[in-house]
């Protein structure tokens, strides 16, 4: 019996458009399958797109025509205690170089976009209905249940988010436990051009990506993010699942004194938030990840967990696009061949295997586990940060102790021997 379509891609993030591009473009017959009201209605991001994986897709991308906000070219990452603030800056002219760009980017604006490049290569969609269920002749995916409708497909690519419902239904994925997700709340908070540009020291079409660590999350794992886009500042946390459900404070309560810190309050004072959205993060990392390949169904982007945390950067975006290319065309390449059993749809394993998309998962698989027993990086450590350059920089009228004398006795208030645990065990880590 025929399928109603050749593939059926649920889920229209980043993952999901450009599977189902790759699939009209190899003249196969598509559909999407979005729950929200219009692509972008209910996706979430800090967010920054590194565009090497969308240059790879489309090659004459142009970021000019594209609903990105600013380019990156200030990287940012601070150390907050609760009355105080250590922030590294690095800039470099190769930030600018094409082949190494980021951009800030709204949802809501940049995902509407990249479905539209799906829709002009002959893929269909339906919005506004959830998929409820996979149909599954035995073992094999063979479509799904949307509302009353059953929609059947030879191939059907999981492409729904951090939060999936239907990961286990097709590779028998166990649901990550606290651990290994966090909830991430944001605010986009209007101010005029000219002002943000002012603030952060930049042109009006480039901007900077901040990360901070310790009070942000009242030194509970995670952190918080600043991303400065064209009209707005997206603002927020992520907070591991797990030790939030031990905190005295609720994680909206964080973000508001997030906000009133000291270091981050300048920067959106007189501000106006016209956004607040809360979503679920993948936080653990490659071996957190379900099965990529089953009987007639691939995961890709956020549904397989594709997330990086490496403390210094956040990337999601460009490995869920990298892999929705390499979903997209290994599912046409099966049914090109006639065969969407797991066996005939191994290639896309091997392609992300030959990629930087599980090559870089592999590199920092660690680093989630040092995040989580390294408690000291969220408390301990931005309070001994804060004390050494008051040492350097508090000039008050009693004597100068030599800096030889003053950094030790700051270290062994943390403890020579945790210091050093813990640095080996960063570098391990990464």
């Amino acid at each position: 019996m025929m399928s109603d379509f050749e593939a059926i891609v649920v889920g229209s993030g980043c993952a999901g458009p450009i599977a189902a591009y790759e699939l009209a473009k190899a003249g196969k017959s598509v559909l999407v399958v979005e729950r929200g009201n219009f692509c972008g209605a209910k996706n979430m991001s800090g967010g920054r797109l590194y565009t090497h994986s969308l240059r790879k897709v489309f090659p004459d991308f142009n970021a000019a025509e594209a609903p990105v906000e600013r380019r990156v070219v200030r990287e940012r990452i601070s150390m907050l205690a609760p009355d105080a603030n250590f922030t590294a800056e690095f800039t470099d002219e190769i930030l600018r170089d094409p082949a190494n760009e980021s951009y800030s980017v709204l949802r809501a604006r940049f995902d509407p976009w990249l479905a539209s490049k799906a829709e002009d290569a002959g893929a269909e969609y339906i919005n506004g209905i959830a998929v409820e269920a996979l149909l599954k002749s035995g073992d094999k995916v063979t479509g799904v249940r949307a509302g009353d409708d059953e929609i059947t497909a030879d191939v059907v690519l999981l492409c729904d988010g951090a939060n999936s419902l239907l990961a286990g239904q097709a590779v028998g994925a166990p649901r990550p436990t606290p651990s290994q997700m966090a909830v991430g709340v944001k605010q986009v908070i209007e101010l005029p051009t000219s002002v943000i540009s002012d603030r952060l020291m930049t042109s009006d079409d480039e901007g900077a990506a901040w990360l901070f660590v310790g009070d942000a999350t009242k030194g509970h794992v995670g952190g918080g993010f600043v991303y400065t886009n064209k009209d707005t500042i997206s603002l927020g946390l992520v907070a591991t699942i797990s030790d939030l459900m031990a905190s005295e404070t609720p994680v909206y309560q964080m973000l508001e004194d997030f906000k009133n810190h000291p270091a981050v309050a300048p920067l959106i004072r007189g501000g106006r938030v016209v956004e607040h959205s809360g979503h679920l993060v993948a936080e653990g990392g490659y071996d957190a990840m379900p099965p990529l390949v089953g009987d007639g169904v691939l995961l890709a982007g956020e549904s397989a967990l594709m997330c990086i945390n490496a403390g210094y950067t956040v990337r999601g975006m460009d490995l869920a696009i990298a892999a929705g290319m390499y979903a997209g065309q290994a599912a046409a390449a099966a049914l090109t061949a006639g065969d969407t059993s797991a066996a005939g749809l191994a290639g896309y394993r091997s392609a992300l295997e030959n990629s930087f998309v599980l090559k870089d998962m592999q590199t920092l698989r660690r680093f989630p586990h040092f995040m989580e027993h390294t408690t000291r990086l969220f408390t301990q450590y931005p309070a001994m940060v804060r004390d050494v350059f008051r040492k350097l920089f508090v000039v008050d009228g009693t004597p100068v102790r030599p800096i030889r004398k003053t950094l030790p006795q700051v270290a062994k208030e943390v403890g020579y021997l945790n210091l050093a645990k813990d640095v080996w065990a960063g570098v391990k880590a990464l």
